[in-house]
Parts: structure tokens; sequence; C-alpha cells
């Protein structure tokens, strides 16, 4: 039986550096991404320990500048779960003045829900667009959540400088996220079923990093 070796670090900010450190030399250049784009990807990679991801990654053009600017200007941000809400540390977005809202236990939001017999997430974008006008929305889990926000920006009722739209599962995801990808939106998504709350929140940390 071959050695276990554990390495011994203490701090998180090392444990995180030389989880780059390994993605960098494990994806050598030259890379299908690069600035800031690899930025957000690493820290995707990161977050799954996916490498597969390197190849299901999509970008709208423009749509990193887009999101950091927004950023820098103080976004309101909605996400469809609290898991990613809690993914968003304080800690980089207070700085910038942002503020990150999930909808989907507001009491609008369930009552909406139950007299128009649709989803809370469905719901929860509604009450969004609304009422809390977000710059920057944020889907990990919620495919129906995707599909309604993309309603709404056909209509010309709302147009977000970021999208990143990631609904992970089986049903409609890999389809809200091609319908996302099928328009002109500022995006940042993921081909087929992969995706989750965790890895949509990364996306926004690698991005406030970037704005800070």
């Amino acid at each position: 039986m071959a050695e276990i070796k554990i390495q011994n670090f203490q701090k998180p900010e090392d444990i995180e550096s030389e989880s780059f450190r390994i993605i960098d030399s494990e994806v050598p250049e030259p890379r299908l991404f690069s600035g800031a784009k690899w930025e957000i990807v690493r820290r995707m990679i990161h977050t799954t320990a996916d490498f597969e991801l390197l190849e299901l990654v999509r970008f709208q053009k423009g749509a990193v500048e887009s999101g950091v600017a927004a950023l820098k200007n103080g976004a309101t941000i909605v996400t469809d779960t609290e898991m990613a809400k809690r993914g968003m540390p304080v800690r980089r977005l207070d700085p910038l003045g942002c503020t990150v809202h999930c909808l989907i236990n507001d009491k609008r939001v369930v009552e909406r829900a139950q007299r128009e017999g649709i989803t809370r997430a469905k719901a929860a974008v509604d009450v969004a667009v609304a009422e809390v006008k977000p710059e920057i929305y944020v889907v990990g889990n919620a495919p129906t959540a995707l599909i309604r926000l993309v309603e709404h920006i056909d209509n010309g009722v709302v147009s977000p400088a970021l999208v990143v739209g990631m609904p992970v599962g089986f049903v409609n995801a890999a389809e809200s996220k091609a319908l996302l990808m099928s328009k002109s939106i500022p995006y940042i998504s993921i081909e087929g079923r992969k995706g989750g709350s965790a890895l949509a929140a990364c996306v926004i940390n690698a991005m406030a990093v970037m704005a800070l």
C-alpha cells in the first residue's frame, strides 16, 4: 500500500492558494480560457474538483466585464437558494456595497406561488423583477426560475447586467441553460446537466475578487 502523505496547512488562505497551484499545474498552458475568464473557471474547478468544466463553461461576450462593473457599483443580487446566498460571503461583497437576496421563503413569494399554482422559484423571480429589481441574477438550482427570468427578459421587463445560470439536475436543467445561451444576454453558464448553488455562488466570488 502506498504511503499516504498529508499536507500540513493550517490557514484557509494557504489551503486555497495550494489548491489553485495544483489546478494550474494540472491545466497547463495553453488554456482554453485566459485572464478573467480563467480566474472564474479556476474557482469553479476549485469548488467542485471537476475538470470537465473546462469543456462546459460558456461566457456571453462582455458578460464578465458587465458583471464586474455592476459589482463595483454596488449591485443588488438575487439568487434562487439560501445555499447560494450563503456561498457569497459578505467579506467580499460588503466592501463593494453589494447586497444578496433570496426570496424563496418570502411571504409574498409563498402566497403568489399558491395563488397562481406555480413553483416558488418561479414566483420568486416575479417578485424580484417587480420589487427588488436586481442587477445580477444567480440561478444554481431551479430551471423554472431561469426559464421565467428569460421570459421577463424577452418581454423587455428586465435587462440584467449579468445572469449566472447554472441549474443542476435532470428535468429542464440543460434545457433552461440552452434557452439562456440562445439569447443576447450577459450570461455565464454551463452546458448540460451540471451546476448547483455552490458553483453559481463561486462565480460571484471570483468576480468580487476582481472588483475589489
